[in-house]
């Protein structure tokens, strides 16, 4: 048999509701088709409940702030003053039971209310129900509601909480990192893939520019600016030579081979569909470039600490496949350093084999530059400094690279303290000197110099200052217990003296006989 549940709350779209409970079935019988079917039924459950007061929130403003509260399970001013003015004062025999929806909503109304005990459908099968059944009829049941109300509202309501919730915070959404990371890994593989079939279509007709010139995008520009080789004079020169950075015998070269070249005739139709095909790579390949660039940007407003010490590229692959900034910076150093090497670290935990000593890390420079027995450790360092940026840059306000330029520093130090012995600097000192330097910026000669703050005395300043009181204290109660022993020796000093020359008389007259 359940504890009997004197009131439920009932936290919606519209407001606030307090139901008083006057019938309830029991948890045995709870399940049964005749208690199950009441529920659904209007006429039944409306006299198992009875509404006490019903709190409408008096604008959508309220309504999503409310909302807020309740999905992190704190506890509002509105509600706590309605429940304070429509529950009745417990007695200190009997608690009251409310029925409540969230458990962490709840915990908070126990918290503030010492006399109520909170009842989740989790805990009670019989609340869960009782709570269904006012969802279900909730527009009959509270007063003042038109049909169709609670739904326009819940639709309302619905499409607010989702779009605070997306649009957080619009400069630094990392979403557009994690789609630009994702597109510029396609468009490598684009890019790479079309310029082979430039090349191996132009190849044909000028085999012999493969060998002067190996970038991909410098090909499929002068595939575009050449066009027939026939047509390629020494009057081209310096059009070639603007293509390939101004180099002058690249260019000559290039005019040389043109005149003596193996390669087959190609007619204009088949020359304008090569050149058409060049010309959408050379597109493709500056849209790469400049969408690099978007993601530079995008990554000192978001993660300026974590790009300034891994790269842009290693921070926007490890934000990515995190899911968010926010995921990545609750990881635990270990988790981040073997971050993409997942299906290596299961298949090395099934064969008890070697787990991996980094995921996408790897591409850092920093892996590379170490030595072969210090890549396992160099790897754990610099996990630990991702980590450390990645907090910052999630829950600083200001973006600055102060950071990130130390803790590069910090990493620095430590390849050479691998390579030749030279100690690194301590982290307590780098951490120092980069928050003078974020304090310098914004004008803040002295962080204990603020009026506010004057009163404020440092946590490792009070420790101190209670240690040194507690010593005093007891060096206070020695000298008050010596002091306590002298007084009572020098009360009874001349009765002890007293007493020690009888013994020694004593002693000498039994020594005579």
């Amino acid at each position: 048999m359940s504890s009997n549940i004197d009131y439920l709350l009932h936290e919606s779209s519209v407001g606030y509701a307090i139901f008083h409970v006057v019938h309830q079935a029991d948890t045995i019988g709870n399940r049964l088709k005749e208690v199950q079917d009441a529920g659904q039924d209007l006429a039944k459950f409306g006299k198992m409940v009875k509404l006490v007061n019903f709190a409408p929130y008096r604008g959508a403003a309220e309504a999503l702030e409310n909302i807020n509260l309740v999905s992190e399970g704190v506890l509002s001013e509105y509600l706590r003053s309605n429940l304070e003015l429509n529950l009745p004062k417990p007695s200190k025999k009997k608690k009251i039971v409310l029925g409540v929806q969230d458990k962490n909503l709840a915990g908070s109304i126990k918290a503030s209310f010492p006399g109520v005990e909170c009842e989740t459908g989790e805990t009670s099968e019989v609340v869960a129900d009782l709570l269904r059944g006012l969802r279900l009829h909730a527009g009959k049941l509270l007063k003042g509601l038109q049909e169709g109300d609670v739904e326009r509202a819940q639709l309302g309501l619905g499409h607010a909480y989702s779009r605070a919730k997306v649009k957080f915070s619009v400069q630094k959404n990392d979403n557009h990192i994690i789609q630009a990371i994702a597109t510029l890994d396609h468009l490598d593989k684009a890019v790479n893939t079309f310029s082979m079939r430039v090349r191996e279509w132009y190849g044909w007709h000028f085999p012999e520019l493969i060998r002067i010139v190996s970038d991909n995008h410098t090909y499929a520009k002068l595939a575009l600016a050449i066009g027939d080789k026939k047509s390629l004079t020494d009057a081209n020169l310096h059009d070639i030579a603007a293509i390939v950075n101004d180099d002058a015998d690249i260019a000559q070269a290039i005019i040389d081979a043109a005149r003596v070249s193996m390669g087959q005739d190609i007619s204009v139709t088949d020359m304008e569909n090569v050149s058409a095909f060049a010309n959408r790579v050379v597109k493709l390949a500056e849209y790469r470039r400049s969408l690099f660039q978007y993601l530079v940007n995008k990554m000192a407003i978001v993660a300026p600490n974590l790009a300034s010490l891994i790269g842009e590229i290693v921070a926007a692959r490890l934000i990515s496949h995190a899911g968010s900034l926010t995921n990545l910076s609750k990881y635990p150093a270990s988790t981040v350093q073997i971050l993409g090497a997942e299906k290596a670290l299961f298949r090395a935990l099934k064969t008890k084999g070697n787990t991996p000593k980094y995921g996408l890390i790897y591409h850092s420079s920093f892996i590379g530059r170490a030595g072969a027995k210090n890549k396992g450790r160099i790897s754990r360092f610099l996990a630990n400094k991702c980590s450390i940026a990645s907090r910052i840059d999630n829950f600083s306000e200001e973006p600055s690279t102060k950071f990130g330029l130390a803790l590069r520093k910090q990493v620095e130090e430590r390849l050479d303290f691998y390579a030749t012995g030279a100690a690194p600097t301590k982290n307590e000192d780098a951490m120092k000197s980069a928050m003078d330097a974020v304090l310098g910026d914004i004008n803040i000669a002295d962080p204990t110099a603020d009026a506010d703050m004057a009163d404020i005395t440092p946590r490792a300043v009070q420790k101190q200052e209670k240690k040194s009181k507690d010593k005093k204290e007891k060096s206070k109660d020695k000298e008050h217990k010596k002091d306590k022993k002298r007084r009572h020796s020098e009360v009874n000093g001349d009765a002890g003296e007293g007493e020690k020359k009888k013994k020694k008389k004593s002693k000498r007259e039994s020594s005579s006989e």
